[in-house]
């Protein structure tokens, strides 16, 4: 049977997430870690609002929420763009301190003897280290992190839900601008790591302000 697609308002999507991820509170407070949700999408102007009405709908409900951008845990400039801005393998590969984010926050959220995290590490705008200091978080808080590739193979375990935003080539096209590398390495990473059978969750995001939620048949 083919797949069914329910459209929903960015505030409903946010409220399913919420709840995927409550499923899993007890045990994370049992454990004395936090579950770590993840938004995936090619575009942060996409993941970035979903993820903040994800965070803000957790603390209506009185979840801890703490909230972390992968555009904040960037590479220097100098090591992402050595090869141009245009450079699909170097935005797929380079652009994101992936290893950083494990280790200020990932691990550590996942880890009782740690439970801190790094809100962020450097100013995409200035590129220069934010100087952030590292903070503790409370058993069974919610970390909500959003940016491209999540799914990606290196951070597998590292997130205890994900919803993956669909988006097509041709939808990315119409939104960047040309050379922009995105639509390709968007589609090396789709091609690589199949993350629509991998996420808890997946969204049509073909417009970003009317989401439609992807169900199995």
């Amino acid at each position: 049977m083919p797949p069914t697609v329910r459209p929903l308002t960015p505030a409903a999507l946010a409220a399913l997430v919420v709840a995927a991820a409550a499923e899993r509170l007890g045990e994370a407070r049992e454990r004395g870690v936090a579950v770590r949700v993840g938004v995936d999408g090619a575009l942060a102007a996409d993941t970035g609002p979903l993820a903040d009405l994800v965070a803000d709908h957790a603390l209506a409900t009185g979840v801890g929420a703490l909230r972390v951008r992968a555009r904040d845990f960037l590479h220097r400039r100098s090591v992402r763009l050595e090869h141009g801005p245009a450079d699909v393998d170097a935005a797929y590969e380079r652009a994101v301190d992936w290893a950083a984010l494990q280790r200020e926050v990932l691990e550590p959220l996942g880890d009782p003897a740690r439970l801190t995290w790094l809100p962020r590490l450097r100013d995409p705008d200035t590129d220069r280290a934010a100087r952030e200091p590292v903070r503790t978080a409370g058993p069974g808080a919610l970390l909500v992190v959003d940016g491209p590739y999540l799914l990606r193979w290196e951070l597998t375990g590292d997130l205890d839900v994900v919803v993956h935003l669909q988006t097509s080539d041709a939808a990315l096209r119409r939104r960047v601008p040309d050379g922009d590398p995105a639509p390709g390495a968007w589609a090396r990473y789709v091609g690589e790591t199949a993350p629509a059978e991998r996420a808890d969750l997946v969204v049509r995001a073909e417009h970003p302000d009317r989401p439609a939620l992807v169900t199995p048949g």
